[in-house]
């Protein structure tokens, strides 16, 4: 390179080549600074957003967990005998343990740590005692089980309602005759207990500890862990007689229990009871400043406090026989399992939107160097060198590329709260560096060999390089195995980058495909079009056939965006599904009325208004008969039983058929009723049951009478049981008949239903199809998936477009030329739209079927290793069955990019129609332009 044409040391006079080169192409500059930030961005933003909805889900396992799993309790017995009389009192007072408390406290962990106003610590017997006074309710003849407690701060937890508030007369000791204490509102109204009211506690000597009622509370904050954590604390309970030996047959007795609150100082008085008191510190987590990475460090924190390290140094405070309980480790387990489950799910959408972002970056990179073309090679004519133009073009793009990757990160540190940096830093830096080695890469390589004047590189003429297709089988080898071990192993067991990249891996082999296999049907097409008059089809296919061969980053760019969306549509969808499913395998049909246990009989006048019900389409009447025997089997070792329904088979097949549970066809299950009482009846059986009973006519005994069946068809699972092996048969021959369960199909007024079913019966129970799927609420680790992952798709359809109009940006001077020439030999303005129209078609409609036909595949494939149990159904009840949350392709996820990716190139193609008819034609007809 001439010192003319480049600066040098010793010719301070020549401008600086990236300030010429920024001042030169401004507008160029700035969008790739724009790209490039906007690309930081997301980069930056996407792993804060992913920690985020893990912190916040795990925060609200935490705070919306039941307090008894939830606390932090350390728990010591009552001092030991062998202490002194007065040491023994003096360690049960609120003193005593608040010193402790204090000390425990701290050595709680740190992330979860509460404060003063989360905890609480007392004196309590541990063991429920018979209160013998005459005024306690006894509804089944059993004295009330009572216990004593002496929580901290009572005052501050509580407003007294009517009475006073126990106060402590004296220095209270283990031989105290009697306290004062107070109840809760709740307590009160169960017990009948009244201000003034005393209560006998047993105690070791014989005696009785008298505990004066001397007022009604009621808790400041019911649902806070000072009252759940021990829920009796705040409301009583009807709880059953434990049971006997030998079992009874007659249901348990039940008895009221509660407890009654004492102030600090009382604690000494129950030294001596039976109910077998202890010392208690209860410490309900701050899952304030916790986030989804410490999680690691809390479970051991937590192992160690319960058999560990940490319980050691609890018991130098609160004694040898220190115990520390809780079930926040189960908390933090449940969060790993639903975490598990939505991780690799998420991280699929991650690498397909990154994927179609290096695309874009490089296909941008390739519209620069294309357009530095003539520029490179004068230079390298001129003797530059390679590296020489590599580092000026570096240089030139680290100016822009650095700032917009930093001013990109710092974009979006603010947002989603405090998370760990390198993430956020690790996405910006690749896009940066990307970019930084992609545009002098593209622009220069390509001068490696001198290029003949007009050389071109069509797609049609182009033929594959030992080193394309090296790289090519390659792909596919990688392809294949990440779908094979996605496959295999699902995304419930996590997985590596590889596994996650399945569909982006698909995608590309599928874009390799296509462009591999596109000149054939242009040449097709081209010769079938020249034999026909007119010259705009042909010259739309030509140009066509002279794309670059190059042109398979749009194409790729299309179908991973393509396949990305309705992959993330599929799983939105499938969600969806899936919740919908499981509501209606737990009820049946839209309502579900059943008497007790699905055995009582319901009422006639029941069953006539249900179906006389506003907005009731269809009534099922099923009889359930539960526990029915199966003939030995085969070898006679074993005997199983079923249910039996009885059930009308023309209603109870349309119910099947529109709740689609174990769709068969009505005349399959009616019986014939002209064969007499020894006739073979059909049944319709679960799996289970059919290879129970076999090919043949099999004898049951049932409760609804004798029957002779034979199995006349089989389903996986029904409406009225489908969590169970069962029995269809038609209800008509049943000897015994009555109806135990209704289905309804339509929509019912829920409240007009459930006030009908009361007025029949207090033990009839009511399940609507609409309340099972509401259960399913998102937690805030669902719902932030399901953000991130619309997000996911919205921002790939984003690049998407970008990908289309950088393709038409690279063609538009060639096109705008093109136009320019044929108007001049009579071209008119709505042929050149159909011009350029057909010319983007080759490239648009392969992306379009290639991104549905590679959608559909790539679910196909992956299916059965996508998990979405735990993205769907983790916050359900119930058992839900394997089969409910699958992966399907989704009609509209794969179709409606597609007509979006065509509908956008044509308007795109008659944009620049219209704006090329409107500007002169000087520019571009000028002598000598190469295009």
């Amino acid at each position: 390179m001439t010192s003319r044409s480049v600066r040098t040391g010793r010719n301070p006079a020549d401008a600086p080549w990236v300030r010429t080169r920024l001042r030169t192409a401004p507008g160029t500059a700035w969008a790739l600074a724009l790209l490039v930030l906007v690309t930081s961005f997301l980069a930056a933003l996407f792993p804060r957003a992913v920690e985020h909805q893990g912190t916040e889900g795990l925060r609200h396992d935490i705070t919306a967990a039941d307090a008894k799993r939830s606390v932090l309790e350390l728990s010591s017995p009552q001092p030991g005998l062998q202490i002194p009389p007065l040491d023994r009192e003096a360690a049960v007072r609120g003193a005593a343990l608040k010193t402790i408390h204090d000390k425990a406290r701290a050595a709680m962990p740190a992330k979860v740590r509460p404060g003063a106003d989360g905890s609480s610590y007392g004196f309590r017997t541990s063991r429920p005692m018979p209160a013998t006074d005459a005024w306690l309710p006894r509804p089944e003849g059993i004295d009330p089980q009572l216990n004593y407690a002496t929580p901290s701060d009572l005052r501050g937890h509580a407003t007294l309602r009517s009475g006073a508030w126990p106060a402590v007369r004296g220095l209270v000791t283990e031989d105290t005759d009697e306290v004062q204490g107070v109840v809760t509102e709740a307590t009160a109204k169960a017990l009948g207990a009244r201000v003034g009211a005393t209560v006998s506690v047993p105690t070791r000597a014989g005696e009785h500890l008298t505990v004066r009622i001397t007022g009604i509370i009621a808790p400041r904050e019911p649902r806070s862990t000072y009252w759940s954590a021990e829920p009796l604390f705040r409301t009583p309970a009807l709880v059953p007689e434990p049971g006997t030996n030998p079992p009874s047959l007659d249901p348990p007795r039940k008895y009221w229990t509660a407890t009654v609150l004492l102030p600090q100082d009382a604690a000494p008085a129950l030294l001596g009871s039976t109910g077998e008191p202890e010392m208690f510190w209860r410490f309900a987590p701050d899952a304030s400043g916790l986030t989804a990475a410490d999680v690691p460090g809390l479970r051991t924190a937590i192992a160690s406090l319960e058999g560990g390290p940490g319980l050691v140094r609890l018991r130098t405070m609160a004694g040898d026989n220190a115990a520390f309980r809780t079930g926040l480790d189960q908390i933090l387990a449940g969060y790993d399992t639903l975490r598990t489950a939505i991780e690799p799910v998420v991280t699929v959408a991650a690498v397909g939107v990154g994927a179609v972002a290096a695309v874009v970056l490089l296909m941008t990179a390739g519209l620069i160097g294309g357009r530095r073309r003539e520029e490179m090679a004068l230079l390298r004519a001129r003797g530059g060198s390679l590296a020489g133009l590599g580092g000026r073009l570096l240089a030139e793009t680290a100016v822009l590329a650095v700032p917009a990757a930093v001013l990109g990160l710092l974009a979006a540190l603010p947002l989603f709260g405090p998370a760990r940096p390198w993430p956020s830093v690790a996405g910006p830096a690749v896009v940066a560096l990307l970019v930084c080695v992609a545009v002098p890469s593209v622009t220069v390589l390509p001068h490696r060999r001198p290029r003949l004047p007009g050389a071109r590189d069509d797609l049609m003429d182009t033929r594959p390089s030992r080193l394309r297709t090296v790289a090519e089988l390659t792909a596919l080898v990688l392809a294949v195995g990440a779908v094979v071990g996605l496959r295999r192993r699902g995304t419930a067991e996590g997985g590596d980058l590889l596994v996650s990249a399945a569909p982006v891996l698909v995608g590309l082999i599928a874009a390799l495909v296509l462009v591999r296999l596109l000149p054939l049907p242009l040449r097709l097409a081209s010769r079938a079009v020249a034999r026909r008059r007119g010259a705009i089809g042909f010259l739309s296919l030509a140009r066509a056939g002279r794309t670059s061969a190059g042109g398979a980053l749009p194409l790729l760019a299309l179908l991973l965006a393509l396949t990305t969306a309705a992959f993330g549509g599929s799983v939105l969808t499938g969600v969806s599904d899936a919740r919908d499913r499981a509501a209606t395998l737990a009820v049946g049909a839209d309502a579900r009325i059943s008497g007790l246990l699905d055995a009582a009989p319901l009422p006639a006048r029941l069953v006539r208004e249900v179906r006389a019900a506003d907005g009731v389409r269809q009534v099922a009447e099923v009889q359930v008969v539960t526990g029915v025997p199966l003939p030995l089997s085969a070898d006679g070792s074993s005997m199983k039983s079923t249910a039996l329904l009885g059930v009308d088979p023309d209603t109870y097949a349309e119910l099947a058929r529109t709740a689609g549970l174990g769709t068969f066809p009505a005349d399959r299950l009616r019986a014939d009723k002209g064969k007499g009482k020894n006739a073979v009846v059909p049944v319709i059986a679960s799996p289970p049951v059919a290879a129970e009973l076999g090919d043949g006519p099999r004898d049951l005994t049932t409760p609804a009478g004798d029957l002779r069946v034979r199995v006349a068809g089989i389903v996986p699972r029904t409406a009225a049981v489908p969590d169970r092996d069962f029995l269809l048969v038609d209800s008509s021959v049943l000897t015994r008949q009555q109806t135990t369960t209704l289905l309804v199909a339509g929509a019912p007024d829920p409240k007009a239903l459930r006030a009908t079913v009361r007025e029949a019966g207090k033990d009839i129970s009511v399940r609507l199809h609409a309340e099972e799927r509401a259960a399913f609420v998102d937690t805030p680790m669902q719902r932030g998936t399901r953000a991130i992952y619309a997000a996911a798709v919205g921002v790939g359809a984003g690049y998407a477009l970008l990908a289309v109009l950088l393709s038409l940006l690279r063609t538009a001077p060639e096109r705008t030329a093109l136009l320019a020439r044929l108007r001049t030999m009579g071209l008119t303005s709505r042929q050149g739209r159909r011009l350029l129209g057909l010319e983007s078609l080759p490239q648009a409609l392969p992306a379009a079927f290639g991104g549905v036909l590679v959608g559909w595949a790539t679910i196909a494939l992956l299916a059965p290793g996508v998990d979405l149990a735990g993205l769907a159904l983790f916050s359900g009840t119930g058992a839900i069955p394997p089969d409910i949350a699958q992966l399907r392709p989704d009609a509209w996820s794969l179709t409606l990019p597609a007509l979006g990716v065509v509908v956008l190139t044509a308007g795109a193609a008659a944009v620049q129609a219209w704006r090329a008819g409107r500007r002169g034609s000087i520019t571009e007809l000028r002598s000598g332009d190469p295009r």
